[in-house]
């Protein structure tokens, strides 16, 4: 049997483990309670090495085996049963190192009820324990108790007079994972409302009241925060970011005035480089984003953002030579940059220099994409099996990627006039996806091509079945069978339903043109074809507008029509069979 002396000694020296205990490194206690402790001030840490009030504890031979009993079962693995024999224990004794042991103990074990009783407890016993305070009101908020934690969210303020600002801005993020956004906008109004000459209270009032729904509240509240400190970046991006919902030009004037008056705030200049980027004020946004780079000359995402800006401003040199920089500089993401510099190459109809960019993006979000350019690049090259196999060494991601590589595969097999292979790997794929929409739609399509109007007719039903809103399905369905000049009434009627669901797409306004004019109405006919020539002069509508002119007796303007189609197109199919149907 253990003498009372002995059990005494290591009843002290369980008492002290209670005070000091390391917690698991990423476990959740660190998540938890770390968020609370980053508030703690220096002046707060002091308030925690008060003497404590220590019960005057009488030990007995139950006391120290639940003591032992408790920590055999955490180190064991246990530590909800560790948790609840501390907790009895705290209960029992009265002292805060047993119930901060407890408190601990909870949240190791993920037991979040628990937790909150230990704290409770802990701050019970110890009233001045800032720590129990803060993350017990973390845990209240987490666990949506507003109104329970809001009396130790006032406590928590009222204990850094001379930081206030900073608490409360600690305190909001916490507060904004809260589905009630009503109910946040209450509670901070509440305990931002003692604090009025607190610039960041009137801040996280600002944050609020937007998250509420409460705008015009929440521009007032930032006008506050910026008059009491008008030098404050983070108060002047706010009223930006509220005034960019109603007028971004007006977001844009705050900016700019405010960099006027303080132009170091860095900060403050990359969001005004990129509201003016969104608002496509291309040259001013390049400016600004010249003067960030001039500041941090080896920042090659600014670089990068540059590049872009002249590549969009359609200064291909220029970019160019900034893209290059921002590979020097050492973007992280060069895959990004070569993707760019192969698409500026083939702008600049460098196709083998684009090729070997694309061959360059090894990694990051442009993989894919630069891999089907460089695909078609090979293929125009004259290497259409090459190409092929670099399609089908092209690891795809998801089903959609997948098909988009076989129809890429199709189009090359398709551009060099093998339709029926172009076809048949369509409908291999369709095997394994057989309502694939795109798919179909692909299939069909050649099918059309190749005579095979009864399996496109299936097919492009089909579409229509699984997406009824497929105008396009619609459309090529209708002008199949006008072109054809086969059941008019009903191609007339799947044209004009894709003209409702696609009003300003031309090649259904060309198509529903044509459909007129099978119908014998020329008048009409004309007035579509007209409006669809002016958005695009593409070589087939242009030889459907010759015809109906043609019909209508406008024989010299068809002509003009056909010959300026014929300089930019002279090997289209359709607008050389109008031109020999009239012209022999």
């Amino acid at each position: 049997m253990m003498t009372l002396k002995r059990s005494a000694i290591i009843l002290s020296m369980l008492l002290a483990a209670c005070a000091h205990v390391p917690q698991q490194a990423g476990g959740p206690t660190e998540n938890t309670e770390a968020q609370a402790e980053s508030q703690v001030e220096p002046q707060a840490e002091a308030a925690e090495e008060k003497p404590l009030n220590l019960p005057k504890l009488q030990l007995s031979s139950q006391m120290l085996y639940d003591f032992l009993l408790s920590e055999v079962a955490n180190q064991r693995g246990r530590p909800e049963l560790a948790t609840q024999g501390y907790l009895d224990l705290a209960k029992a004794t009265r002292d805060p190192r047993v119930a901060r042991r407890a408190a601990h103990l909870a949240i190791d074990a993920r037991q979040m009820e628990k937790a909150v009783e230990a704290y409770s407890l802990w701050l019970e016993l110890e009233p001045s324990s800032l720590q129990a305070k803060q993350t017990l009101a973390t845990l209240l908020i987490g666990g949506g108790q507003l109104d329970v934690a809001r009396p130790y969210l006032v406590s928590l303020l009222e204990s850094y007079p001379n930081k206030v600002g900073h608490a409360l801005m600690q305190i909001y993020p916490l507060l904004q994972r809260h589905p009630d956004k009503a109910e946040v906008f209450k509670l901070v109004g509440e305990l931002a409302q003692p604090y009025p000459g607190v610039p960041e209270a009137h801040w996280v009032v600002a944050q609020a009241a937007e998250a509420a729904g409460k705008h015009a509240l929440a521009l007032d509240a930032v006008h506050q925060a910026r008059a009491l400190r008008p030098d404050w970046d983070m108060a002047v991006i706010l009223e930006a970011q509220l005034l960019q919902k109603e007028s971004p030009q007006l977001a844009l004037v705050l900016l700019k005035k405010y960099l006027e008056s303080y132009p170091d705030m860095v900060g403050v200049r990359q969001i005004y480089a990129r509201t003016l980027m969104v608002q496509k004020q291309y040259p001013e946004a390049r400016t600004e984003f010249q003067r960030l780079l001039e500041r941090q000359p080896e920042n090659a995402e600014l670089a990068f953002a540059v590049a872009l800006l002249s590549l969009e401003l359609g200064e291909l040199d220029r970019a160019e030579k900034e893209l290059q920089q921002a590979l020097v500089k050492g973007m992280k993401d060069e895959g990004t940059v070569y993707y760019y510099l192969g698409q500026l190459s083939e702008v600049k109809k460098n196709d083998e220099e684009a090729l070997q960019n694309y061959r360059q993006v090894q990694d990051g979000e442009h993989v894919y994409a630069a891999r089907l350019r460089a695909a078609y690049l090979i293929y125009k090259t004259g290497k259409l099996e090459e190409a092929r196999e670099y399609l089908h060494q092209t690891v795809a991601q998801n089903n959609q990627q997948r098909v988009q590589l076989v129809m890429v595969e199709s189009q090359l097999l398709r551009e060099a006039k093998k339709l029926d292979a172009a076809y048949q790997i369509l409908m291999q794929e369709l095997e394994k996806l057989p309502n694939h929409p795109d798919l179909l739609y692909a299939a069909a399509m050649l099918a059309d091509q190749i005579g095979n109007h009864e399996k496109f007719e299936q097919m492009m039903r089909k579409v229509i079945q699984i997406k009824p809103d497929h105008a396009q399905a619609y459309n090529a369905l209708g002008y199949s069978l006008l072109d054809r000049n086969e059941r008019v009434k009903e191609g007339m009627e799947l044209v004009e339903r894709a003209s409702q669901l696609a009003p300003e797409d031309v090649a259904i306004i060309d198509s529903v043109g044509w459909g007129y004019y099978r119908l014998g109405d020329l008048p009409r006919s004309l007035e579509f074809l007209r409006r669809a020539y002016a958005v695009n002069p593409d070589p087939e509508i242009a030889a459907h507008l010759g015809e109906v002119l043609w019909m209508q007796g406008e024989k010299e303007q068809a002509k003009k029509i056909w010959n300026d189609a014929q300089k930019t197109h002279p090997e289209n199919a359709v607008l050389q069979e109008a031109i020999k149907k009239f012209l022999p």
